[in-house]
């Protein structure tokens, strides 16, 4: 391995918040990997080396696995930051009343109370095995008052590549006549302004063509629509960043996707780009028309 690898082991309480850790890191570009039995660690670092294409690895263990759990220490310590492995543990925990809200409120079962046992029980047990374990922790979080945004924010600053910009923004254009796209965050419709499929000579063209562009931009209502959509998109992205978003999918439709919608994206994505936010330029549709009269 060219690249020292960067392992964190998710672990803590029992409904302390292990799933949305775990998310978090799938969006920090972690391979994430939930419930691995500690004895198949070693394992699974033998192949890692193998491969050598892994450098940031999060496993989720928890007491779920807890006939192997007498193993996680001995495990860890084998591996734990050498010349090729940096190791850090993330340990969620909680007050004890929280977690047995929480787990009324999901109706799950406790991994050890049995279907008669009592959850503070299980939760007190749960706590005296984990105790060495969050001693070992490099990162402790108690979630006890803390919303799922922001144990997410926690993570992000903890563990997020330094001057790394998470947080990015798709600009799209698409058609109407090929469907919305369902991945779209904000839907723009410029059906509405001058269509330059109706010049002869810019119908076989597409907005990025600098014929095209200039006939879409030089047009009255294309240039307040453009001020305000930009004014709109510079107001809701810093919200969308605070509520602990990755990206925004802005997706901008004209009928077929080839002229107004191109133009319009392109010009809002440089915008942004020249904003200091990081921006992918896309065109679904831009040669479907082309495709199309190319079948038949």
């Amino acid at each position: 391995m060219s690249e020292s690898l960067e392992l964190v082991i998710i672990t803590g309480m029992s409904g302390a918040g292990k799933t949305v850790a775990m998310q978090s890191f799938e969006d920090l570009g972690y391979f994430c990997i939930d419930n691995m039995p500690p004895s198949l660690l070693t394992r699974f670092w033998e192949l890692v080396k193998e491969s050598g294409k892994l450098t940031k690895i999060a496993l989720v263990i928890d007491l779920r696995s807890r006939v192997f759990f007498d193993e996680i220490m001995e495990s860890i310590t084998a591996f734990d930051n050498t010349a090729l492995m940096r190791t850090r543990i993330l340990f969620l925990d909680c007050a004890d009343d929280v977690l047995v809200s929480r787990y009324k409120e999901t109706r799950r079962t406790h991994p050890l109370v049995g279907t008669d046992g009592l959850l503070s029980e299980g939760i007190i047990k749960e706590r005296g095995l984990l105790r060495d374990l969050r001693s070992r922790a490099q990162v402790v979080i108690d979630t006890t008052k803390i919303t799922p945004r922001q144990l997410r924010e926690k993570i992000m600053n903890q563990f997020k590549v330094e001057d790394k910009e998470l947080f990015h923004v798709e600009v799209m254009s698409f058609g109407f006549k090929y469907g919305i796209p369902i991945e779209a965050d904000i839907v723009m419709d410029v059906r509405f302004l001058p269509n330059p499929h109706y010049i002869p000579e810019l119908r076989p063209l597409t907005g990025l063509d600098e014929s095209v562009y200039d006939y879409v931009m030089k047009q009255p209502e294309t240039g307040e629509f453009y001020h305000k959509l930009e004014d709109l998109v510079q107001y809701v992205l810093p919200g969308y960043k605070k509520e602990g978003k990755i990206s925004v999918v802005i997706a901008i439709g004209c009928t077929g996707g080839q002229h107004r919608s191109v133009a319009l994206a392109e010009r809002l994505g440089r915008s942004l780009e020249q904003g200091g936010y990081p921006v992918n330029i896309t065109h679904r549709d831009k040669d479907k028309r082309k495709e199309t009269v190319n079948r038949s």
